[in-house]
């Protein structure tokens, strides 16, 4: 693995929320540390509510994971654009985060702990 990324099990139960609800709950999730930026949860696609995400044409290149594909959320009061992102074909370094989605947090979206 890259000595860049660190990938390892998140402990716990992780849940993520848009707009008061809840997207999805995982005891599974990976949690991602990039360099000295602070870790990111992803979360399997097998436990996310994915009718609730709208896939964009957004995307971004990492030169250490790959290209991202990117999901609005539809929430019942707003749309999150761009909210979620994921990695289809990651290098291989990282190729355990492929199948899982990660989430901007922001105002309406958090990830959290329970």
């Amino acid at each position: 693995m890259s000595k860049h990324i660190t990938i390892r099990p998140a402990e716990g139960t992780w849940v993520v929320r848009a707009g008061g609800a809840v997207l999805g709950e995982s005891n599974a999730a990976l949690e991602l540390s990039e360099g000295d930026l602070p870790f990111v949860i992803y979360f399997p696609k097998s436990d996310i509510a994915m009718a609730l995400l709208d896939s964009t044409d957004h995307t971004t290149a990492n030169p250490h994971v790959g290209q991202a594909s990117y999901f609005s959320i539809m929430s019942k009061s707003r749309t999150y654009a761009n909210a979620a992102w994921c990695y289809e074909d990651p290098k291989q370094d990282v190729a355990g985060i492929k199948g899982y989605l990660a989430f901007h947090v922001q105002d309406g979206v958090m990830v959290e702990q329970i």
